[in-house]
C-alpha cells in the first residue's frame, strides 16, 4: 500500500511538470521551437547517434537566438529566465562550433547535455512562475 501511494504521487508530480511545461510552450512559441530540435537531437546523442545533432548544430543554435530575441510573454521575462536564456544562446554557439570544427564525440555528447540541462532549467523556472 505505502508503495502504491508513492507511485501516485510520483505519478502526480510527473503529470503536474507535464501540464505546466505544455503550457509554457503555448504561451511561449519560440520555446517550443526550440524544443522540437532539442528533442530530435537530444535523445539520439544520448543513444551514441550523433548524426542529427551534427546536421542541425545551426539549426539549434539559430532557434536559441530566435528565442531570446522573441516576444517572451510578461510572466516569463525573470531575470533568472533571461539569464538562463542567454545561457542557452551561448550554449547553443559553442555546441555548433565544436561541430563545425571537428571536435570529438564526447566533447559533443557533454555540450548538448549541458545545452538540454540548461533548457530544462528555463522549462522549470517557467513552471516556477506559473505556480
Amino acid at each position: 500500500m505505502k508503495h502504491l501511494k508513492t507511485f501516485l504521487l510520483l505519478a502526480l508530480i510527473v503529470v503536474a511538470n507535464s501540464v505546466s511545461a505544455q503550457s509554457t510552450f503555448e504561451t511561449w512559441p519560440a520555446i517550443k521551437e526550440f524544443h522540437e530540435v532539442m528533442s530530435q537531437t537530444f535523445h539520439p546523442a544520448e543513444e551514441g547517434n550523433l548524426a542529427p545533432i551534427k546536421a542541425r548544430s545551426e539549426e539549434m543554435m539559430n532557434k536559441a537566438a530566435m528565442l531570446l530575441k522573441s516576444n517572451i510573454p510578461k510572466e516569463f521575462r525573470t531575470d533568472a529566465i533571461l539569464a538562463s536564456a542567454e545561457r542557452l544562446q551561448l550554449k547553443s554557439k559553442a555546441l555548433h562550433k565544436l561541430v563545425k570544427f571537428n571536435g570529438t564525440d564526447a566533447a559533443i555528447v557533454k555540450s548538448i547535455t549541458e545545452l538540454h540541462d540548461t533548457f530544462h532549467q528555463i522549462v522549470g523556472l517557467c513552471s516556477d512562475v506559473k505556480k
